[in-house]
């Protein structure tokens, strides 16, 4: 621990404390709502599930950023006596489920109050629970010592009773997640409400992507979460449209000569490009880079709205939004459905499923301006199992690039080291700061339980493998 610098030890501590504040918050209404009768609150058994689903959301991002938490219901009468490894992996896992298993039961499938969670939204977080359950690892070294087929089996289902709600669709352009005037698109199964100028201090925007803004006078700051070279390289396509899988990153994109598939440029902002499909809003260069000498000047731009968005607020010299924050897409939830056919060796059956984004891809050309070459093309064949999981895990990396999930998958797939080595192998060549990256397998899969929680626990909390 000693070795971390104590301003990153707070910021593992802040997210500790933010997700069990929310945890807190869900059990304080639970305590509430168990002891109300139907008479005096009526729907209290869809507000139970409500608060079980946020609660949920919280263990989940608890669990995928430490592994080992404590799980603290609302019959816990005293927190500081639970310790984060009183329950096994697979048994903290279950513990969440349960209360999407609840939610799933007990709530309706539409809601009369927008932001009000539904039985589908609960149904299709479980499937993600389900899916991240069945890749059983090891306490010692996080690797995958097991894929669990029944619980696969489990995770088809569960999407296929999402999918076959017909609620959902893929929206006809990719672009349309990522535009505040379609935040409410038929895409979105679960999103974070955010507003500003609704009476509170600061409004209640989004500030994930206050940081990411191109240093300009339009916005103010700031040029982080800067897309990487290889990330972008690895949009390239062959005469067919299809990824170059084991060359892509052999060369670095040319905008003059390289086709790529057009999710490139609906996620990455680059120079001499339109800026969110804006002809007259022209990325001019280094001018937008924090330090282009050391990151490049790549900007990350599905999380960014344009300067003269509705939707955009100054807060200092930051820019926070009340764009809502998409945290399940119906394409992520295709793709979950992709992943456990392939890992079931139902192959076949993921390969339309594969084809189908693919191919709304290839058609969301329309705001692009023509910036690129593109080409897209749909797969005749996954090939072999292992083939068929490398085709998935890269469609992931190109779907929903940048969206926050790409490590967590590595991590899922117990390939987090080999892939970061490689990547780190070739990306210290073109970033030299680089050359100190370490990633320690069976350590850096999760982060340090905060030191401060471990002395709040009286010691009772045990720390990760290796810190």
């Amino acid at each position: 621990m000693s070795s971390l610098p104590p301003d990153l030890l707070d910021l593992f501590d802040i997210r500790w404390s933010r997700d069990f504040i929310g945890i807190s918050r869900a059990n304080s209404a639970l305590k509430v709502l168990n002891n109300a009768s139907l008479e005096e609150v009526p729907l209290r058994d869809q507000r139970i599930g409500e608060m079980r689903f946020i609660r949920a959301f919280f263990y989940f991002d608890a669990k995928i950023h430490w592994k080992r938490v404590p799980f603290i219901d609302e019959f816990i009468e005293d927190p500081k006596m639970v310790s984060n490894v009183e329950l096994t992996d697979q048994e903290l896992w279950n513990k969440i489920a349960e209360d999407l298993e609840y939610a799933k039961d007990v709530l309706p499938v539409t809601q009369s109050q927008i932001g009000r969670i539904n039985k589908l939204q609960a149904t299709a977080f479980l499937a993600k629970v389900k899916l991240y359950q069945a890749y059983e690892q090891s306490d010692m070294d996080h690797s995958v010592i097991n894929i669990n087929q029944t619980m696969l089996e489990e995770v088809v289902n569960l999407c296929d009773e999402v999918i076959n709600s017909g609620k959902y669709s893929l929206v006809s352009d990719y672009a349309m997640n990522f535009l505040n005037e379609f935040e409410f698109n038929d895409e979105v199964i679960f999103a974070i409400q955010r507003s500003i100028e609704d009476g509170s201090p600061d409004g209640r925007g989004s500030w994930s992507g206050a940081l990411n803004y191109p240093q300009d006078p339009a916005w103010g700051c700031c040029g982080f979460h800067v897309p990487t070279q290889n990330f972008v390289n690895a949009f390239k396509t062959d005469a067919n449209g299809l990824p170059l899988f084991g060359t892509f990153n052999n060369n670095n994109y040319d905008v003059a000569t390289d086709a790529v598939d057009p999710r490139l440029d609906h996620t990455v902002s680059m120079e001499g490009k339109p800026f969110k499909y804006d002809p007259s809003f022209v990325h001019p260069g280094d001018g937008w880079a924090r330090n282009p000498g050391t990151y490049g000047n790549y900007v990350s731009m599905k999380e960014l709205d344009e300067p003269d968005c509705e939707c955009r607020a100054a807060n200092g010299p930051f820019t926070i939004s009340s764009r809502n924050t998409t945290i399940i897409r119906y394409a992520d939830l295709l793709l979950w459905k992709a992943e456990a056919l392939i890992e079931l060796n139902r192959i076949s059956e993921a390969l339309p499923i594969i084809n189908d984004i693919r191919d709304r891809a290839a058609n969301s050309r329309g705001r692009l301006n023509n910036a690129s070459i593109y080409n897209v093309g749909s797969y005749s064949s996954l090939g072999s199992q292992e083939e068929a999981r490398e085709k998935l895990r890269w469609e992931r990396r190109l779907e929903l690039g940048l969206e926050g999930w790409r490590f967590f998958d590595l991590v899922r797939w117990g390939i987090a080291k080999e892939t970061l080595d490689a990547y780190q192998a070739v990306e210290v060549t073109r970033a030299p700061y680089l050359i100190d990256y370490e990633f320690t397998a069976g350590k850096n899969e999760y982060m340090p339980i905060p030191h401060k929680q471990v002395i709040a626990s009286n010691f009772l909390y045990e720390q990760n493998p290796k810190y």
